[in-house]
């Protein structure tokens, strides 16, 4: 039963990073069961994880509902990641080894390729690139409490981060970005790292109240 859990908490977690499940949507207990061919014991014990978790709410008369944030939370969730990610590009900046940094220095080529290669084209590859790209800088801090905060966070925000990677230019400017943010951590900058990736993370509360309207 513990083993159909954790196979069941991957496969939704899985979904939320590939934008299968959005904001709003409702996790059905029936087409979890058939799909996974589990019971209903492992889906209630891994909806408890996922709402202590705050990625689900409860909601009367449509069960289990991916989380949605307000315009209120949005914000107040954003302060928080963006913090979790400065720190993390402070700490890279101070551990990351020199195999870390050989496997960031391709993912921001790759960024950059895409940018360049695609201009606004394939959004959702390049938002894939971005993971990649926040996953290695987390990896480099060496503390991995701090990964799987910055985890949580990011998937009660993904699909707005995915979404922003629609308006014109916002890839080149994530790739140019990145690519100073590497460089800082490169050359061992913590403080200046650390302010580089929380103005990277944050968006103004104009753009926050697009991409609540545009996903609805």
């Amino acid at each position: 039963m513990a083993g159909q859990s954790e196979g069941l908490l991957t496969a939704i977690l899985a979904d939320i990073d590939a934008g299968q499940l959005n904001p709003g949507d409702v996790l059905d207990e029936a087409g979890l069961a058939a799909r996974h061919l589990v019971s209903r014991t492992p889906i209630r014990e891994v909806f408890i994880q996922l709402e202590a978790a705050g990625l689900i709410r409860r909601l009367p008369r449509k069960g289990a509902v991916l989380f949605k944030p307000t315009l209120e939370e949005f914000l107040a969730i954003l302060e928080v990641h963006a913090n979790l990610e400065g720190q993390a590009a402070g700490l890279a900046a101070r551990r990351m080894t020199a195999v870390q940094a050989a496997e960031l220095e391709e993912i921001v080529q790759a960024c950059e390729a895409h940018a360049a290669e695609k201009g606004d084209g394939d959004p959702n590859g390049y938002y894939q690139l971005n993971l990649q790209f926040h996953a290695g800088v987390a990896l480099g801090a060496g503390n991995p409490f701090l990964v799987e905060m910055i985890k949580t966070n990011a998937r009660k925000l993904m699909a707005y981060y995915r979404a922003r990677y629609r308006y014109p230019g916002s890839i080149a400017q994530s790739a140019k970005e990145h690519r100073e943010i590497a460089e800082l951590i490169y050359a061992h900058d913590q403080a200046a790292a650390e302010r580089r990736m929380i103005q990277h993370v944050q968006f103004d509360q104009v753009t926050v109240m697009d991409l609540l309207a545009a996903l609805g």
